[in-house]
């Protein structure tokens, strides 16, 4: 990503420009092409780019219109051919997208941001309603976070050197700790209750030292589409599903891309592989890495990544992670703003490090969201109760028939189960199995944060949509909650195909049954790239897991884990019942691994509260019996901060 920040004097000051400099030098890793800062009385902006792209080499940030518009955009504009004819610009001119981007806000102001198509973020100064305006892409792919006080706001995309050059010592959110242990973080929040993040498919405007937030895309379930045919949503899944890689192939070097040997990756490099065969793109070439571990159960992933490297007639770059030692680090090694995922092989992460340098890749291509937007997962309870609220009962019957003998569970079960999602929230939390509350959670933390009703993911209230429908648009917001957890990598750009707005707004708007059918997991997609993806990877059913490594690390690592849970910290703040997380990791250690996820989130979190503590950047106060509120009216601190000042 390129860095974008930038310091707003609420007061009038001048704008000390030292502080941004200060960022510069702390997210310099993250944009190693140059540096640019625009200062305006109490505004300054700063831009570190990353280039990916030729156009970005032609760009001049902060992008200062001749009415004084400062912009700064970090990301990939996927439509600026069409906007930029839209807004009459000159066909012949070359055009970078901050160019277009900043076009388009002169014509249609904050509408723009509903027109633009990629992965992006962009803060917008404007001088004569004295407003700025943050605002990211549709999926969050991208990211804005902002400190705000009555007197200063300071926004970034790179949320380290926020919190790190605050000065600040900050306060916990349990709102967002409570998100976190249920897999489901809220994309505009993070753990500090100080600093908050812009909303997948939002802008925040700031104006006379007041926040307004205000959407600019949504679900819209009313725009469905219905084919007569089967070969007629086969047509248009490849027309997306090719522009949507088309996009992601925009680059001025070499790209790589993960092969795992899945559907999902296969998919994205045999698409890859005949645009360019066929359409001549604008790329260097297009290399794949895999990683495998034949240890692991099912580790069958060589097999078939082979396949695909046959198909293209060379291999790719292998990292054998079976071979690798296994450890479990107990101490980071570097700030990390967000809890993260722990390394049980810091060797893993040298050996992809080096391939990236030693080819100078850039962008990297990933097959994250395959699984969740086209069917991967095989429940039909949400199809099924369709068909109970538009009282279909004969399609309902023969359903349910149909997948009992797939699934191999009975069918009143299976009715059960669909009847299960039409049952308010409250009662799903009680009465299903995504409702059960890990062991070890503290019980008092749980009632207090509505746990049980967090782990059913997003709770958005949608009218009077079909199951199906909404069952889709959680998913969907579930992974722009994935996307805020990522946190950039150095050196490295990665592209989603699978998040593309116009592929997502498709799989929105066509029936459920497309994309899931009775012993069918991803019917459309299977059916669709029978032609471009190996019949033995299109038919496959197996999928590595990587339960092994983590338990044999806790194994090795148990003398050393037992010092640091002796004194945890999620056990001092009210978070887990110390002695039931001990019996469970003891669970692990021994071979369990039916909590694997969840496990190794609250060890994540005690770890990274602990490097936090020591950095001494977040209170540890007693746990709190309620909730503190989070509003986006540039808040005091709830709380007196004991270190530092503003922002």
């Amino acid at each position: 990503m390129s860095i974008q920040a930038g310091i707003w004097n609420l007061d009038g000051a001048v704008a000390d420009t030292t502080r941004l400099e200060n960022m510069s030098r702390s997210a310099a890793q993250y944009g190693p092409d140059g540096q640019s800062i625009y200062a305006d009385g109490p505004i300054a902006m700063l831009y570190r780019p990353f280039h990916t792209t030729k156009e970005s080499r032609l760009e001049a940030q902060p992008n200062v219109s001749s009415l004084g518009i400062a912009i700064t955009w970090d990301g990939r504009l996927d439509n600026g051919a069409e906007l930029a004819a839209e807004l009459s610009l000159d066909p012949q001119a070359k055009c970078a997208d901050v160019d277009i981007v900043a076009a388009s806000f002169r014509r249609w102001g904050n509408q723009c941001f509903s027109k633009l198509v990629g992965d992006w973020a962009a803060a917008i100064w404007s001088p004569q309603e004295r407003t700025i305006t943050l605002a990211v892409d549709y999926m969050g792919i991208r990211h804005l976070y902002y400190y705000a006080t009555p007197s200063r706001l300071v926004w970034s995309n790179d949320l380290a050197s926020l919190v790190l050059l605050s000065g600040n010592c900050f306060h916990l959110d349990d709102e967002y700790v409570a998100d976190f242990l249920a897999l489901y973080p809220q994309p505009d929040h993070t753990p500090y209750r100080e600093i908050q993040a812009v909303r997948p498919g939002h802008f925040v405007s700031f104006k006379d030292g007041k926040a307004s937030v205000h959407s600019y895309w949504a679900f819209r379930p009313q725009s469905s589409i219905h084919y007569k045919t089967d070969a007629e949503y086969e047509d248009h899944f490849r027309h997306v599903f090719r522009q949507s890689v088309r996009r992601r192939l925009r680059a001025d070097r070499p790209i790589l891309s993960e092969l795992s040997g899945g559907l999902d990756s296969s998919s994205i490099v045999c698409m890859a592989d005949a645009i360019m065969a066929e359409e001549g793109v604008d790329n260097h070439n297009l290399d794949t890495l895999s990683f495998y571990d034949l240890d692991e159960p099912e580790g069958d992933d060589l097999c078939y990544l082979t396949k695909i490297e046959a198909k293209r007639g060379r291999p790719g770059h292998h990292i054998d992670v079976g071979r690798l030692p296994i450890s479990l680090s107990l101490k980071l090694d570097d700030f990390a703003p967000l809890p993260s995922a722990i390394h049980t092989s810091p060797e893993l992460k040298q050996e992809h490090d080096k391939i990236l340098k030693d080819a100078r890749y850039r962008v990297v291509l990933s097959g994250i969201g395959g699984d969740e937007m086209l069917g991967g997962v095989p429940d039909p309870k949400a199809q099924l109760a369709d068909l109970i609220v538009q009282f279909r009962l004969v399609q309902f019957t023969r359903s349910t028939a149909a997948w009992s003998l797939v699934k191999r569970k009975p069918w009143i079960q299976l009715a059960l189960q669909a009847g299960s999602v039409l049952l308010p929230a409250v009662a799903r939390a009680r009465m299903t199995q995504e409702g059960e509350v890990a062991p070890w959670i503290d019980q008092r933390f749980a009632r207090h944060t509505r746990l049980a009703a967090r782990q059913l993911g997003p709770m958005e209230r949608f009218g009077f949509w079909l199951p199906s429908q909404m069952e889709y648009a959680r998913m969907v917001m579930s992974m722009s909650d994935q996307m805020a957890r990522v946190m950039p990598s150095v050196g490295e750009e990665h592209r989603y195909p699978y998040l593309d707005q116009n592929l997502v707004e498709f799989l929105v708007a066509i029936p459920k049954e497309q994309l899931l059918r009775p012993g069918e997991r991803r019917s459309l997609m299977r059916r669709s790239l029978a032609a471009i993806v190996p019949p033995e990877v299109l038919a496959r059913r197996t999928k590595a897991t990587s339960a092994r490594r983590p338990a044999l690390a806790i194994d090795r690592s148990w003398n050393d884990l037992e010092q640091v849970l002796a004194s945890s910290l999620v056990a001092q703040l009210g978070y887990v019942d110390q002695p039931r997380f001990t019996n469970a990791l003891r669970a692990m250690k021994n071979g369990d691994t039916s909590n694997l996820v969840r496990i190794m989130r609250t060890l994540c979190l005690e770890l990274w509260l602990r490097d936090m503590a020591a950095r001494k950047l977040i209170h540890t106060p007693q746990p709190r019996p309620v909730l503190a509120e989070r509003t986006h009216n540039l808040p005091r601190s709830p709380h007196p901060v004991n270190v530092g000042g503003e922002p």
